[in-house]
């Protein structure tokens, strides 16, 4: 059994009443989300992913930043079977019903890097400020302080780590338990082996083994705060969502106000909503006027007036009031819940640049355990450091390699990036739809409804000698009700504007993509009404945006007057300032087009293009670099799907919305392309700068701890602080300018 997710765009129209459009994404009922705790690094979620997929689980994500995953079970497999695969890995699944039930206390990162502290501090500075024969620096007393930091600090690593290797892929903490573990074992060898107890200080190492841990903990802390801000977006869109309604209720001839939390709404219930009130659900104002702030959609703060038979989307809020709405949705059905959804998938989704250095992550460990093991070998047998110094070298190679930061170049650049985007009403289907908008090369449009208004102000209808206009009106107004095209959509507008509000019955209707619409009436005529292609063969095209036909024969024209959205000049200045090449690709006939690309400065025309040669096109410049599809009606449909990314805005018809990769909420403003590009330049940018830090700081510091230029303690610190060095730039993106 399959089910659809409905994704509902509300916008006004000229007249200020609200049109409903939406997005169907399928779904199935095998695909599970999960909560998951325990995760220290992106390697653990590329380990608890590999583990997955290779249970024949599809469409696997793990975000290690938000600690969720989705899949789509595989065959025969439930639910509770993929809980215990995770469970094996040493990681826990936060099951929902269990989420208010108390469950054991266990110490949090932060609350174990202080208890480790407290040891750490005297043990470090015993050793460096007091001499040998200094009580605190006997091995005793070195181990007392030694062991709680290994009970605590060294059994968070060694769990970590053994689930990171039975996954297959090995993370940082197998590296770090490694490290402190020689350390610490060491220092045990030679307590029980040197000669006299002078001899004995030349073998301890508890204060390393001590301040590995530690330092690293410290690290572990700073990285999770600062990847919880990379996540804002998220944790922002949720807040919108107001914890209590005012439910209107009837009790005899008695109407009753009561305050209810939201979770409790029904559809069919009836709301008060007072000025100031956040909007509880996805309702219809069925008495009052006022005004709604629906910037959390649209990223612009101007009011959208609302009046009986409006649209108000929950989590906005209504600044002019009162109002009283039906509910038309709630929970996770609501237009709110699907945003938050969609900004959740665009930041799983990892983009191809990220292939590389997964490919790099999980043969890391393994790598640099063998280049640890070979300093140790070069140390003692080829340069003769002795074994003191030849195992300081071989642990300041393994605490100084960094994995994490090369996992978590590109899923926190995503995660900010598709978070800036989603409030600025950019809604991406996926991390993958950044890149490509990124490397853009080529870039087309449609005309009518996207690079104009698609909503005309005026028409000229004029019938051929012999024929009744007003009847001929009402037949083009019967036809053109049942046609999505905005070029439809107009004409019945401007007829009722005119006064003609009684459309012809007709029957066997038909829609002809790319040319028009047909359909009988109760005497067996055929009528049609379209572009010049209706035309018989041996009739001359005319230059008639419109043309009535009857059996085939021409019996009425009209003519409309479209405008260009404003803004569009500006944009279409910003994409070749970009380098990037425009087309304008159209049904529409080469008149118009021409005029309108001249408008604009656009720079190639194709027109008169019926849907399966806008395809050809688009498969045409899509073969020659990055092509982008910027469309609005159900002929753009297939080009949308076909470009190497779609572009499709809130008043598009529902064909064009579900074919696009992105959305842009709320009106028609395609000047919110420019933040799109530029977002996905810079996001892009971003995980290319984090990258090569990583590449560079592993380059770098492994030679030098080899090389025994950096003790172990300064090779952990740094360490530590290369996560953080790589989710800070991150962080950037949020508040950085984009130019």
């Amino acid at each position: 059994m399959g089910a659809k997710i409905v994704l509902h765009f509300y916008s006004p129209n000229k007249q200020g009443h609200e049109k409903c459009k939406f997005v169907e994404m399928s779904t199935v009922e095998r695909h599970i989300e999960l909560k998951i705790e325990g995760m220290d690094c992106a390697n653990c979620a590329l380990g608890i992913t590999r583990k997955l997929s290779k249970g024949g689980h599809q469409q696997v994500q793990v975000n290690f930043a938000t600690g969720e995953a989705t899949l789509e079970l595989a065959p025969d497999a439930t639910r509770q079977q993929v809980v215990n695969d995770i469970t094996s890995l040493g990681y826990r699944v936060v099951e929902p019903a269990a989420a208010d039930e108390k469950k054991p206390r266990r110490l949090s990162t932060e609350q174990k890097f202080w208890f480790c502290l407290v040891f750490t501090v005297p043990l470090f500075f015993g050793h460096m400020l007091f001499g040998h024969g200094a009580w605190i620096n006997q091995p005793w007393v070195q181990l007392a302080l030694c062991l709680p930091v290994l009970a605590v600090g060294g059994f968070h690593f060694a769990r970590s780590a053994w689930g990171s290797v039975r996954s297959g892929v090995a993370n940082m903490d197998v590296l770090i338990l490694l490290g402190s573990a020689s350390a610490f074992g060491y220092s045990i060898f030679g307590w029980f082996t040197a000669a006299n107890a002078h001899e004995v200080h030349n073998y301890l190492f508890f204060e390393t083994t001590a301040t590995i841990i530690t330092l690293v903990l410290l690290g572990n802390v700073l990285e999770h705060k600062a990847v919880k801000r990379t996540t804002t977006a998220i944790d922002e869109l949720a807040a919108l969502q107001p914890s209590t309604a005012r439910r209107i209720t009837n009790h005899g001839n008695h109407e009753h106000i009561e305050e209810i939390p939201a979770t409790g709404l029904r559809p069919g219930d009836l709301l008060q909503i007072n000025t100031g009130d956040a909007i509880p659900a996805d309702a219809i104002v069925i008495q009052g006027t006022g005004a709604a702030n629906e910037a959390m959609m649209t990223g612009e703060a101007i009011p959208v007036n609302k009046q009986p038979g409006d649209s108000l989307t929950g989590g906005t809020v209504l600044l002019q009031g009162p109002l009283r709405a039906r509910v038309e949705r709630t929970g996770k059905n609501t237009l709110l819940a699907k945003i938050i959804d969609l900004v959740k998938q665009a930041q799983q989704e990892k983009p191809p640049v990220q292939q590389l250095a997964d490919k790099i992550s999980a043969i890391f460990v393994p790598a640099v355990v063998l280049i640890a093991l070979i300093t140790l070998a070069v140390n003692l047998w080829l340069i003769d450091t002795g074994l003191r110094e030849a195992l300081l070298r071989s642990i300041a190679v393994l605490v100084i390699s960094c994995p994490c930061a090369m996992g978590l170049a590109t899923p926190t650049a995503v995660m900010v990036g598709a978070g800036r985007a989603a409030r600025n009403g950019i809604l991406l289907r996926g991390g993958r739809t950044l890149e490509t908008l990124a490397n853009v090369r080529t870039m087309v449009f449609d005309k009518t409804g996207t690079l104009t208004t698609g909503v005309f102000s005026e028409i000229t209808f004029t019938a051929l000698p012999g024929h009744d206009e007003s009847l001929l009106q009402g037949i083009l107004l019967g036809l053109e009700q049942q046609s999505a095209h905005p070029l439809a959509k107009s004409v019945v507008s401007l007829l009722q504007q005119r006064g003609h509000t009684q459309p012809a019955t007709l029957s066997e209707l038909r829609e002809i993509p790319g040319t028009g619409i047909e359909g009988r009436d109760a005497q067996g005529n055929l009528w049609a009404a379209g572009s010049w292609r209706l035309l018989p063969e041996n009739h001359q095209a005319g230059h008639h945006d419109i043309y009535l036909l009857c059996n085939g024969q021409p019996v009425a024209t009209a003519d409309l007057r479209d405008e260009i959205r404003p803004g569009m000049k500006e944009l279409i200045g910003f994409l070749h300032s970009r380098g990037i090449h425009t087309v304008l690709l159209s049904g529409d006939r080469h008149e118009k087009c021409r005029e309108v690309a001249s408008a604009l400065g656009i720079r190639e025309v194709l027109a008169a293009q019926l849907p399966d040669q806008k395809l050809d096109h688009i498969a045409r410049f899509a073969a020659a670099g990055t092509t982008v599809m910027v469309g609005d009606g159900i002929n753009d449909a297939p080009a949308l799907a076909r470009a190497h990314a779609g572009i499709a805005h809130g008043e598009a018809t529902p064909a064009a919305l579900q074919s696009a990769q992105v959305l842009l909420a709320g009106t028609a403003d395609l000047r919110k392309i420019r933040d799109t590009l530029l977002i996905s330049h810079h996001t892009l940018r971003t995980i290319k700068q984090n990258l090569f830090w990583a590449f560079f700081y592993n380059v770098i510091a492994i030679p030098l701890a080899a090389a025994g230029l950096l003790s172990p303690m300064i090779a952990a610190l740094s360490m530590a602080f290369s996560d953080v060095i790589v989710i800070g730039n991150s962080i950037r993106l949020r508040t950085k300018k984009l130019s």
